[in-house]
């Protein structure tokens, strides 16, 4: 049996019209004219088209299924003791929630193959659209840059799950010298991950459209995104990485305000999770959903077999907020205001009948008003609404942060932050009233309320080595911090995911495992 990142890597999936290549056996004497393979395919600027949507689409393995009641996206929310769940019925799910997930657990082996399944498709496209010809250059080089960005935005999710895990930036087949590859040190994935966004960078991308694809705000915003990790934990890289990160989100900042129109905060929480204003403005980059091709995922933030929707009682609650969090907000917070902010405890029977009451708090960040139903209105049925991966207010906090770690609270940093609470309807004490150490934490507490839900809040545990208390609103050390959610302590070993015991077992170059697993 094949190794699973190598049956990502020797393949390719481009939209159904790629047929497998070397990796499969021959049977026949004579190749079939009709077969498409890398060898034969990359001759005509509209294959290259067709390659680059490859990895878009791969990029949706966030959304795909988990077992029952599950998707894979819920890996990087159980674990961060902001969500509970309603439901019992997915082992993998509840060992999630408990802090007691393994190497078998199917979120953990799902996630790496679809992150070496969208570096696969970025190889494939980096190897083979060069050599197209004719094709006009701009074309090249913008789908080149899409593909270096996506193969980044792959990386870094690999990182900061696994620590050292396989670099792989060619095309493989079962010929391949590093077929079964070793794991490369944290430095060096980040040096391709930094490498390919500012290929992307200069790639000749638009600011910002309305397409989906990847854009110089995108790239940009990534980059301080990823210098803002390098600058924390595990590589520590401190100032220097804190100022590169702040420069980076600033570009995009001062873009913005030269731009409103391109890039600003909506003026509403409900156009966060709008349909009709997908990649735009305060989207800078989302996954890509369309009920024709893929519907939205979301879905498990549904309450449990509560009438909210078109479907009447149904829905799952296997992600649902924690009181505590909930509760953590400040008071007057416009986020956690029934059905205005992120939050709703009631809604309409069947999505636009009579007003009732959840009796919980639920998750309404993702719920789609427009495929749902609102007051009187019927749903469409057909939730189109895509998954947000950086939005504005993610950079506006990356530049407050930085900006405060290079040299403390300055004007600019106090404005980033001021507009984020500004939204809320939330009175900012002045910018005296911070030192540099207060500071932090309130952009933190920022961060925390801001990005909720948004596969973001685990990540900065593990940068910051430090964990939001809902209860002293402070922040407690990642180790020995006690979730909510599952009432047990973070261990050091929770820092990192383990590798999936299949890789484990088709590829001996991939041991030891990573520290506390089997």
């Amino acid at each position: 049996m094949k190794i699973n990142i190598t049956k990502y890597i020797s393949r390719i999936f481009l939209v159904g019209v790629l047929l497998f290549g070397s990796g499969c056996s021959k049977f026949l004497d004579e190749q079939d004219p009709s077969n498409l393979t890398p060898d034969n395919f990359y001759k005509i600027p509209e294959h290259a088209e067709a390659a680059i949507a490859a990895v878009y689409s791969s990029s949706r393995f966030m959304g795909d299924g988990a077992g029952i009641f599950s998707s894979n996206w819920q890996l990087l929310e159980a674990v961060t003791g902001t969500s509970t769940t309603e439901t019992a019925q997915n082992s993998d799910l509840n060992n999630l929630y408990g802090l007691v997930y393994d190497s078998n657990t199917g979120h953990v082996i799902n996630y790496w193959n679809g992150i070496y399944r969208v570096i696969a498709q970025a190889n494939l496209v980096l190897d083979n659209v060069p050599s197209i010809t004719p094709m006009d250059e701009a074309q090249k080089k913008r789908i080149l840059g899409e593909a270096r960005f996506l193969r980044a935005w792959a990386y870094f999710y690999a990182v900061r799950l696994w620590g050292d895990v396989p670099l792989i930036t060619k095309s493989q087949t079962l010929e391949s010298e590093d077929f079964f590859p070793k794991r490369a040190s944290v430095e060096s994935v980040y040096a391709l991950i930094v490498e390919d966004l500012i290929a992307a960078e200069n790639a000749g991308l638009p600011w910002m459209n309305k397409n989906g694809r990847v854009t110089l705000a995108a790239a940009k915003s990534e980059l301080a995104i990823v210098y803002l990790t390098m600058a924390g934990q595990p590589l520590n890289k401190g100032a220097s990485h804190y100022k590169l990160a702040a420069d980076k989100a600033n570009e995009v900042i001062t873009y913005a305000k030269a731009n409103p129109a391109s890039i600003d905060l909506f003026s509403t929480y409900a156009d966060v999770h709008k349909e009709t204003l997908k990649n735009e403005k305060e989207h800078i980059f989302m996954l890509q959903y369309n009920s024709v091709v893929a519907g939205n995922p979301m879905d498990n933030m549904y309450p449990n077999f509560k009438p909210v929707t078109f479907n009447g009682a149904s829905g799952t609650g296997s992600t649902v907020p924690t009181l505590e969090f909930y509760n953590s907000y400040e008071t007057g917070d416009l986020r956690a205001k029934d059905r205005e902010g992120y939050f709703y405890s009631s809604y309409f029977t069947n999505g636009n009948g009579a007003l009732f009451q959840l009796g919980a708090p639920y998750i309404f960040k993702h719920f789609n008003t427009i495929a749902n139903g609102s007051s009187g209105v019927a749903g469409t049925r057909n939730n189109n609404l895509n998954v947000p991966v950086i939005r504005y207010a993610e950079v506006l906090l990356v530049y407050a942060e930085a900006q405060n770690e290079v040299g403390g609270p300055t004007s600019d940093a106090y404005d980033a932050f001021k507009r984020i609470r500004d939204r809320a309807q939330l009175v900012t004490p002045a910018m005296g009233t911070y030192n540099q150490s207060t500071f932090r934490e309130a952009i933190w507490r920022e961060r925390w309320h801001e990005l909720c839900y948004e596969q973001i809040t685990w990540f900065d545990m593990v940068r910051l080595r430090k964990v939001f208390n809902e209860t002293t609103k402070g922040f407690d050390n990642f180790v020995g911090h006690v979730n909510q959610s599952s009432d047990q302590p973070l261990q050091s070993k929770h820092l990192l995911f383990p590798i999936p015991r299949p890789e484990m077992q088709n590829n001996p170059n991939l041991t030891p495992q990573n520290p506390g697993y089997q």
